[in-house]
């Protein structure tokens, strides 16, 4: 498998060409190739070209990393897999200048090529397509070799859900519901109740501290973070034109304006704060009035006539809140059981090819030795599979339904969060009618 990198170099290009081509990493620059230049004039030809062509821009040349899984390959092998990528993505058409690094725990190769084409004159064009293009001439490469391929769905879903590849922080927020996802959802939803318009929503978003980005579809940026996530990953309910939608809706209705918190009774009896100050006491009694209106007012706001329909909402709404829990723990097993199937997939993907070859010389007790915990995880990968799909999914099919199911709980901790306010509210205005009217009754 090899991992490819490609970034530009704008400066210190003759410190760029040093590095790659280091006695100490290149076996004593035996595995250093090069094209239509040496190693110790390179960046002078590099920028002579430059001229000649009165180029512009600020890029001089493009450097470009293969790395290979650790004792997948030999230095030699890896040289020459990165011949043969040169003269893919290049075909001779740009002096270049290849190194194979042996100095640590992974074979690499690093190649520089001058950003300028010999042929045409015209600059290289980095962006999405070419990097495309050097992923699947790399990834053909390594078949041809037999060495594995990166699976695109498992790193990104390496990098996305496993623990390892998440901060602490990270976890701790992802398993209370709050990761910065579910974040954005809350404040999404805040400012669309907070907003008359799209204009207003926009300014809110934004003075929150997000950076926003409009395109075909809207994406946010939280601080700290290095990318913008798309609106509509979060959730069906955040796609541009549902928030407008929604913020339309909230203008219309309106029926539930944002209420101040109701407040605690202040017990009176056996105060010590009371029996100290007579200013106190009068602050206390006027402060439970005020508490008791706005309890009174909330319950005939929620339609509840009596104490015996408060509590019996009370109890509906505890049921309904235990049904997100339970809903919530059904698809944390369920994204628990894709997360270990993608595993499994990733597994017998990597270790097919050994797995393969030790069937077909079975009495290679050395290779049988040296490869036994590989095998071991193939099969125990493979059998794991068999046993929960009764068709081999891939690794596509799995990281799609992971990220539905993640919008699902991501939408689901969001209720759950709403109805476990409402339940707080509920249990205060208990707790006023019951330390309030209740004495008040007895008087």
């Amino acid at each position: 498998m090899a991992i490819t990198k490609i970034h530009p170099i704008k400066a210190t290009l003759n410190l760029a060409i040093e590095y790659i081509t280091d006695t100490k990493k290149t076996d004593e620059q035996i595995l250093v190739s090069t094209n239509k230049c040496h190693p110790a004039s390179a960046h002078t030809q590099f920028l002579k070209r430059r001229e000649e062509q009165n180029i512009r821009g600020n890029v001089l040349a493009r450097h470009l990393i293969q790395s290979f899984l650790p004792g997948e390959t030999t230095p030699e092998m890896a040289h020459q897999i990165g011949l043969e990528l040169c003269k893919k993505i290049l075909k001779e058409e740009y002096e270049f200048i290849l190194s194979t690094h042996i100095d640590k725990g992974h074979i690499h190769n690093h190649i520089i090529f001058n950003n300028v084409n010999m042929a045409t004159g015209k600059c290289y064009q980095s962006n999405k397509r070419s990097y495309h293009q050097i992923r699947y001439q790399s990834d053909k490469l390594c078949k041809e070799y037999n060495l594995s391929v990166i699976d695109e769905y498992y790193e990104r879903f390496k990098k996305k859900y496993k623990t390892n590849g998440k901060s602490w922080y990270e976890n701790e927020q992802a398993k209370n519901g709050s990761s910065w996802k579910s974040k954005l959802q809350f404040d999404i939803d805040r400012m669309i109740a907070q907003s008359k318009d799209w204009a207003e929503f926009i300014q809110k978003m934004t003075e929150l501290g997000y950076e926003i980005k409009h395109g075909k579809h809207i994406a946010f940026k939280q601080k700290g973070k290095e990318r913008f996530t798309r609106s509509r990953t979060i959730g069906t309910d955040y796609t541009e034109d549902r928030i407008k939608k929604r913020i339309s809706e909230s203008n219309i209705k309106k029926t539930f304006p944002v209420k101040k918190r109701i407040g605690s009774i202040i017990s009176i009896a056996n105060n010590p704060k009371i029996q100290q100050s007579k200013g106190y006491e009068f602050w206390a009694t006027k402060h439970n009035l005020q508490v008791a209106s706005d309890t009174v007012l909330s319950m005939r706001e929620k339609g509840f006539q009596s104490l015996n329909q408060l509590d019996n909402y009370i109890k509906k709404s505890a049921d309904k809140r235990q049904n997100f829990q339970e809903k919530i723990k059904k698809l944390e097993k369920k994204i628990e059981t894709l997360s270990m199937s993608m595993e499994q997939v990733h597994a017998v993907n990597k270790y097919r090819q050994v797995y393969q070859e030790y069937k077909k010389n079975p009495d290679d007790k050395d290779f049988a030795r040296e490869h036994k915990a590989e095998f071991l995880l193939y099969e125990n990968a493979l059998d794991g599979l068999k046993k929960s799909y009764s068709k081999m999914p891939n690794s596509k099919q799995l990281f799609e339904k992971l990220e539905n199911l993640t919008q699902k709980k991501n939408t689901l901790m969001q209720e759950y969060s709403s109805a476990k306010s409402e339940m707080n509210e509920l249990y205060q205005i208990r707790k006023n009618y019951e330390e309030y009217m209740g004495k008040e009754r007895e008087r």
